[in-house]
Formats: C-alpha cells, sequence, structure tokens
C-alpha cells in the first residue's frame, strides 16, 4: 500500500505500529537533545528513544565505549 519501505506501516506483534523514516529521525534528534540517563528513563518511552540514548551512553565515555584503542609502542 502506497509508500511502504521493507513493510514499514504494517502492525508489530508487540501492538506498535511502525514508523516512516522521517518519524524515525525526529524521534532519535529528540532523544539526543532531551538526554536522560539510563536509570530514569522511562520503560514507556519508544524503543527508538532508548536505542538512540544508548548510542550517546558509549558516544559520551561511557563503561562500555564502542572503541576504545590501545596503542603500542615498540622500539625498532
Amino acid at each position: 500500500m502506497g509508500n511502504s519501505f521493507s513493510g514499514r506501516g504494517k502492525c508489530m506483534s508487540s501492538g506498535v505500529l511502525e514508523m516512516d523514516m522521517i518519524e524515525e529521525l525526529k524521534m532519535r534528534r529528540w532523544a539526543r537533545e532531551n538526554y536522560v540517563p539510563k536509570d530514569k528513563r522511562p520503560h514507556s518511552w519508544h524503543p527508538v528513544v532508548h536505542e538512540e540514548m544508548e548510542k550517546k551512553d558509549y558516544d559520551d565515555g561511557g563503561a562500555t565505549p564502542l572503541a576504545n584503542p590501545k596503542y603500542i609502542y615498540r622500539n625498532s
């Protein structure tokens, strides 16, 4: 039907409707601009908001950063 992208617009098993790309980007931006620490995030927030805030946790140097390079210098 119309502008569907990979089945978007269909009802998921949890009963939550999927969103289009623009709505998702808006939610992700909102999540970044309105960041809340993990222990204070309401469970009722959309999973996209939780996912984006978790990314920000890592970006800001959280307990488990996505990349933590270690360099070894050896004398040649």
